[in-house]
């Protein structure tokens, strides 16, 4: 695996001049499935990254997490080879094979070197088509999974999240654990991960990208041997839009904590919005700049009440959410959250210098390469540039969009996204200074 890393690392230096423009390819196979490509013949790596748009996204009544657990089975035993032979055999040559699920998709990915390829095509083709989900696997990677939640049911960082969006999204699949529960995964059986994996990875929901030492007729091949055979429809349920509920709320979760956690957000942008970019903009200076940015100055640096705080946008397929959070010491967490509330209020009134402006543009253009650090992160951000509809041309166009953000846009979005009255804020610990609309005993 060492290998990979370093040809990975080193394919990279042809990418990374801004002087070149990255040139993708838009590849269809015979069989008609399309991806986006780098090519890059320069050191002997592929990585193709993949999605099935809304797979796993809701999962049957009482058998949440069962997604998760697939994600985590479909590499422990397929087609000839049981679990410590698939296993064996990624190993001793070099194949990185992994599988998520997430709330608005099930992703694969695959890293291998060039003369390793043809046996990583195929024992990812099985991995998708003929799974084993054995009993026994399945009992260790269930048991695997409830240790994980059980040590997060103690982390009040967790809980926090868990709250937060099961507050915001009630009865929604954003509300709920992608893992699931203590209580409904003892449930899920090889025939519940069968049934998945059968209904749910259609080509018509698929979304695939690649970066590496690969032609496009020869990627159009690997297209075909990969999900060739998967069903051209998907049963996948389609995900609806939801909008944020639980706006306004501060709902604390008593913990005997030394420090209170918070977390608070409201509705946000979604990737897809002509406000995308100056949202970025704003909150890099706002939080999401680390020690240059104003939540950090003023919480930290100047009062000394959080070694962190910060603030990030969530885009999601179906909703968005602007965040803030970090913890504080509990008699404190008052007077944290009211200088947070006053930033929020700051930022939407006054919007950014001229010097806070130049200088989240000159971050934001310049470290986005450093994203491209391989050829894995080149075929990720690839997958998401598609996903997200952006358009093909969207790597090379980027700094455009920031550059062109102007102290208008930014002054809108703000007023449009941040109100510290309908800021829905999670507290957990013993905060002190805080009037809670809502205890949550026992918590999430």
């Amino acid at each position: 695996m060492r290998l990979i890393a370093a040809v990975f690392f080193v394919t990279v230096l042809a990418l990374l001049s801004p002087a070149h423009a990255m040139d993708i390819k838009r590849v269809v196979s015979p069989g008609g499935i399309e991806a986006w490509l780098v090519e890059d013949h320069k050191v002997p790596v592929l990585a193709i990254e993949w999605t099935f748009d809304g797979a796993g996204g809701s999962d049957p009544k009482g058998k949440e997490g069962l997604a998760n657990l697939a994600s985590t089975m479909l590499d422990e035993g397929a087609g000839p080879y049981d679990s410590q032979a698939f296993q064996a055999r990624l190993q001793d040559k070099a194949i990185s094979l992994g599988f998520d699920a997430g709330r608005d998709g099930f992703s694969g990915s695959l890293r291998t070197l060039t003369e390793n390829r043809g046996e990583a095509l195929e024992l990812t083709r099985l991995a998708l088509t003929e799974p084993h989900f054995a009993p026994e696997a399945l009992d260790r990677m269930r048991a695997s999974i409830m240790a994980s939640l059980k040590r997060d049911l103690a982390d009040p960082n967790y809980v926090a999240r868990r709250q937060f969006y099961a507050t915001a999204f009630p009865g929604h699949p954003y509300g709920g654990e992608v893992r699931g529960t203590l209580e409904t995964l003892p449930a899920i059986t090889p025939d519940d991960l069968r049934a998945f994996a059968k209904g749910q990875f259609g080509r018509d929901r698929l979304v695939v990208a690649a970066a590496g030492d690969i032609s496009p007729e020869d990627l159009g091949k690997a297209l075909d041997t990969l999900f060739g055979t998967l069903p051209a429809k998907s049963e996948a349920k389609p995900i609806p839009d939801v909008t944020m509920t639980g706006l306004g709320e501060t709902i604390l979760l008593p913990r005997p904590t030394a420090q209170t956690v918070m977390l608070m957000g409201q509705p946000g942008v979604k990737r897809d919005d002509p406000d995308w970019y100056a949202a970025t903009v704003m909150n890099y200076v706002l939080g999401g700049g680390g020690f240059g940015s104003r939540l950090m100055e003023e919480v930290r640096e100047k009062r000394g009440l959080s070694y962190g705080v910060y603030s990030y946008l969530i885009p999601m397929d179906h909703a968005a959410v602007v965040m803030a959070g970090g913890s504080t010491v509990n008699a404190k967490a008052g007077q944290a959250l009211d200088i947070i509330r006053q930033e929020w209020a700051r930022m939407a009134k006054d919007g950014l210098t001229d010097q806070e402006m130049a200088d989240a543009k000159t971050y934001l253009t310049g470290s986005f390469p450093l994203q491209l650090g391989s050829t894995e992160a080149i075929a990720r951000i690839l997958l998401q540039v598609k996903r997200d509809d952006l358009g093909i041309d969207y790597l090379n166009q980027r700094d455009r969009y920031i550059n062109g953000v102007t102290q208008a846009d930014i002054k809108r979005v703000a007023q449009r996204l941040l109100d510290p009255a309908k800021l829905l804020t999670v507290l957990v610990g013993k905060p002190e200074g805080v009037s809670p609309t809502r205890t949550v005993e026992g918590g999430s």
